[in-house]
């Protein structure tokens, strides 16, 4: 039964946006309009009196805000909803060792550095990132770019659009471009068609990602006037961010998600999902295999599980390298095969994504107290850390550090 009084209302993804809860005393008022302020665990609601409490200065660690049609997926029954995890402002955020007044910490994938015209990311030879809007249906407490995302300020203007079409048409090295944020589906249609029909007319593009939450966030998004626009610059591929297969549960009249994908794929449009590995929300092989079928059943093929990046207020979030490893294992040979990620890791410094596969080699590949193959090296130490030394594709040499628990 949806609770909101008027559907059509709820159905519009510009009410959705312009609705988002933003603030814990919205949160409340929530729960209280639709019935569900006496269901209420009492540790959620003493975690969210204290994010009310400490507000201000949370605020300024990173915006809070989510969707209506988001905010159905919480159980505020169970104070360990994984859910309500990825969206609610916690303690926890402070409480890890990266040196939050360093730079380079917000921005471990060095994409600034890698930013020759602003807004553009051209950390590899053969493709770019466009940060290409700052606004989100719902903020992530484990974002990536939480330095910037949900500051206008931050993307880049239409007049300077031109500057990056022009940096694209003049490096024919470039063969794919990503269109990011934020989340670029939060433009209007008129922006999405004038981009996608500037970056069809460079002759050296062969690809062209979305990378989106709004399946996952807001996929009333997904509408029959944008599915032509995809359809008009056939081929398009949309990157979505499933992390937990409760949100793709049909908790209302409607599946909102399995409609927006079955209108894409029949739009030409190719729909993969990234997922992040995360502590308390999806670290178990169990979780992983739901989602991952899920997904297929859907019409969304599994494509990368990431490493949680190494973003100041995330250290509670990062689950061990070996087990994201060990969860992998554990699905092959009992899952259809195209239901299975691949376990990325992006390394530090701007290094690159790189596979971390599973090594099914015996003896001949172990030395010593090293298991080594062509990509990684996992150094093993009884000491409380663990340094993983790491080959990106250039042949370079990175070490991530990791704190046993």
């Amino acid at each position: 039964m949806l609770i909101e009084n008027e559907s059509y209302k709820f159905d519009s993804w510009h009410w959705q946006l312009q609705n988002r809860i933003d603030s814990a005393e919205k949160v409340i008022l929530w729960l209280k309009e639709n019935n569900l302020f006496e269901q209420i665990s009492p540790l959620i609601l003493k975690r969210i009196k204290t994010w009310q409490k400490l507000a201000p200065s949370w605020q300024i660690s990173f915006r809070f805000a989510v969707s209506p049609y988001y905010l159905r997926f919480v159980d505020w029954q169970n104070a360990d909803c994984p859910i309500l995890r990825q969206i609610l402002p916690s303690p926890e955020e402070f409480n890890d060792k990266i040196d939050k007044s360093n730079l380079d910490d917000w921005d471990p994938l060095a994409e600034e550095k890698n930013m020759p015209v602003r807004g553009l990311t051209h950390r590899y030879p053969d493709r770019v990132l466009w940060y290409l809007s700052h606004s989100c249906a719902l903020y992530c407490r484990f974002c990536m770019r939480k330095r910037k995302v949900s500051q206008a300020e931050s993307a880049p203007s239409q007049k300077e659009w031109e500057l990056i079409l022009n940096y694209i048409r003049s490096h024919r090295e470039i063969k794919e471009v990503i269109l990011s944020g934020g989340d670029p589906l939060s433009l209007e249609d008129k922006h999405i068609d004038y981009i996608l029909k500037k970056l069809r007319e460079i002759d050296h593009l062969y690809s062209i990602r979305i990378h989106t939450r709004m399946l996952v966030t807001l996929p009333m998004r997904i509408t029959a006037s944008l599915a032509k626009i995809l359809a008009k610059h056939y081929p398009i591929t949309i990157v979505t961010h499933f992390n937990h297969p409760k949100e793709l549960e049909n908790n209302i009249e409607k599946n909102y998600v399995k409609q927006a994908v079955r209108l894409l794929r029949m739009s030409g449009v190719d729909v993969l999902n990234q997922t992040v590995l995360l502590r308390g929300v999806n670290d178990s092989a169990k979780i992983q295999e739901k989602l991952n079928l899920k997904l297929l059943t859907s019409g969304i093929r599994a494509y990368y599980l990431h490493r949680c990046d190494e973003i100041p207020g995330t250290e509670h979030f990062r689950v061990p390298l070996e087990k994201g490893i060990k969860i992998l294992k554990a699905l092959r040979g009992t899952n259809p095969g195209i239901s299975l990620p691949r376990y990325m890791v992006d390394l530090p410094g701007g290094g690159g994504k790189v596979p971390l596969e599973v090594n099914y080699l015996t003896s001949n590949n172990i030395k010593g107290d090293s298991i080594e193959n062509k990509s990684t090296s996992a150094n093993h130490s009884k000491k409380k850390n663990i340094v993983y030394s790491l080959v990106n594709w250039e042949g370079k040499s990175f070490e991530i550090h990791e704190r046993q628990s």
